[in-house]
């Protein structure tokens, strides 16, 4: 029973995360495959995008709960950082391998197949990472500790 609940709550963190994650991510890419600033380019940009839309998406209901800014961000950088760094090297290494993916604006389907792909993978491999966490009361456990 309580592994199940565990696995529901490292599933709903997985997806609150990858949702974070995915908007900077999804700018990231299109910004870098519409300037041409070239695929490692893009791929650094995609990275600091999701964690900076990552880390927003945890802190701003922290601090809406009356978690003061320096303590929320302290928070989030130990809870998140690893489920972020998980979905990025997973979404980065699928747009490398798939075939266009860096080639395609957003009017192709090619670009929002390999989106889908890469979000998935994503939360796939990310999913037993916060379980693992959560288990150990650490990454998103650790919002409820505020």
């Amino acid at each position: 029973m309580v592994a199940n609940k565990t696995l529901r709550m490292a599933a709903s963190a997985t997806l609150h995360c990858l949702i974070g994650c995915a908007i900077g991510e999804l700018i990231g890419v299109t910004i870098g495959t519409h300037t041409g600033i070239g695929r490692e380019n893009t791929v650094f940009l995609a990275v600091v995008l999701s964690f900076v839309s990552g880390y927003t998406f945890s802190v701003i209901p922290i601090i809406r709960m009356g978690m003061k800014f320096w303590a929320a961000l302290r928070l989030i950088l130990a809870a998140d950082t690893v489920s972020i760094l998980t979905m990025t090297i997973v979404d980065n290494i699928c747009m490398l391998l798939i075939p266009g993916a860096f080639d395609k604006d957003l009017s192709h389907p090619v670009y929002w197949l390999s989106r889908i792909v890469a979000m998935s993978a994503a939360f796939i491999v990310a999913w037993p990472v916060n379980y693992y966490l959560l288990s150990k009361g650490r990454g998103h456990a650790l919002h409820g500790h505020h």
